[in-house]
């Protein structure tokens, strides 16, 4: 039964690797060319609208990765209650992108940064619809993640081809925005065909009262991803706001480089998540046990990691960005150990605050981070523009982590004890 157990958390592992691996290479072949072909200025754009996007794609994701990851994983064999989660998820979703759309058209129409390119931000919002059809939580839930792996290596490698045939000039600008919704698009209509089809889920309507639980079921852990957005997502639209395109441009790059080396351990967090839901419940002990492996098998890797990206930081952007970014170098080394930071506050709070059941510790901590961080980055942007903006970052992640293991060592949590 261990062995079962065992052999299907490395089938997962491998196929979530294989996942990051592709949403790491896929981009990182067409990442030097559009920031060549497109230049910092309309590069800088792409990412402002992802930036404002974002706030929707949050809301519409609406803690649900973890909430309803974690009750399919309890359910995973009743297939009536599976499709009731399911349905009921769905639901919620789409009522959330109505409610983004509402949002969404007036700002648009009314403020002239907006409405100016008012199409980017239209076209961008696609990718929206898409995200709240593309049913991660599901998979990740039954621990059947190789069905992510098919559709999102099979929808990238379509759009790595798309962007080199179809993107030549900084005029197709809005050509990279519509191939990106599109996949996304695509991924997101795949995964709801291989639900209904193959685990034979039955949309259909619920009951009010099965949404109501659902919503609030999902409510802590919104406010946490929300407030995790207002601390990331809100650094690049600030930057937007306040400096043009260009400096966004060389932000975003740098920080694409960053995220490129964050995602070497995200596949092990989505892995372990529904696994130490299940652990956490069984013995706390073993998990906390578990959670210590994790924290220094994998935290000495990505340390190392960092360590490459800010020695080697003018070399890295000399050849992934090429001439023309060097305002990125500095940006790039000061996000460098964030990857490494991030990791620790991951392991503290995600895989082990929301398992033991201190949501609202752990909204509480990112609230408070999500104030700390608009506050630093309006005063930090205005002096320093995107320097300002990363080391607001580098503060609130330190601030992040740091809270989250002091909790825990005063809860005599002691997840740096076990090896």
């Amino acid at each position: 039964m261990n062995y079962s157990k065992n052999n299907l958390l490395l089938r997962n592992f491998s196929s979530l690797t294989i996942i990051q691996i592709s949403n790491y290479i896929f981009p990182l072949i067409t990442f030097p060319y559009l920031v060549r072909v497109l230049g910092p200025e309309k590069f800088g754009l792409i990412h402002f609208a992802i930036a404002f996007i974002a706030y929707f794609g949050t809301l519409v994701d609406y803690g649900f990765t973890l909430s309803a990851t974690r009750e399919i994983s309890l359910h995973r064999d009743n297939k009536e209650e599976l499709s009731r989660i399911f349905s009921s998820v769905i639901i919620i979703k789409l009522i959330l992108v109505v409610l983004s759309i509402l949002i969404l058209i007036p700002v648009v129409s009314v403020f002239s940064k907006f409405s100016d390119n008012s199409l980017v931000y239209y076209l961008t919002f696609i990718s929206v619809i898409g995200q709240a059809l593309y049913p991660i939580w599901f998979f990740q839930g039954i621990e059947q993640m190789k069905y992510l792996l098919y559709i999102t290596v099979s929808s990238k490698a379509a759009s790595v081809v798309l962007i080199f045939i179809l993107v030549t000039s900084p005029d197709h600008l809005l050509t990279v925005i519509i191939i990106n919704s599109g996949v996304a698009l695509l991924m997101g209509l795949s995964g709801i065909i291989v639900s209904v089809f193959h685990f034979k889920i039955r949309l259909k309507l619920q009951s009010f009262s099965l949404l109501k639980y659902h919503f609030f079921e999902g409510g802590y852990i919104f406010l946490s991803t929300a407030a995790i957005n207002i601390y990331t997502t809100t650094n690049i639209f600030l930057l937007g706001l306040f400096t043009n395109d260009s400096i966004v441009g060389y932000f975003s790059a740098a920080d694409k480089i960053r995220i490129a080396v964050q995602s070497t351990f995200s596949t092990i967090s989505q892995t372990i998540y529904p696994r130490l839901s299940k652990q956490f419940e069984d013995s706390k002990r073993e998990a906390v046990k578990f959670v210590g492996k994790i924290l220094y098998g994998v935290g000495s890797l990505v340390f190392i990691l960092c360590l490459i990206i800010v020695i080697f930081a003018k070399d890295i952007i000399a050849i992934i960005l090429g001439p023309g970014y060097e305002p990125s170098v500095i940006l790039l080394q000061i996000l460098g150990f964030l990857p490494f930071i991030i990791f620790l506050s991951n392991i503290s709070g995600i895989q082990t605050m929301l398992n033991l059941g201190y949501k609202k510790e752990f909204t509480k901590i990112l609230a408070q981070a999500a104030l700390l961080n608009t506050l630093l980055a309006l005063v930090l942007i205005q002096l320093f523009a995107a320097t300002g903006t990363a080391v607001s970052m580098l503060i609130t992640e330190i601030f992040v982590t740091v809270t989250m293991i002091i909790f825990l060592n005063k809860k005599e949590i002691k997840i740096f004890g076990h090896v």
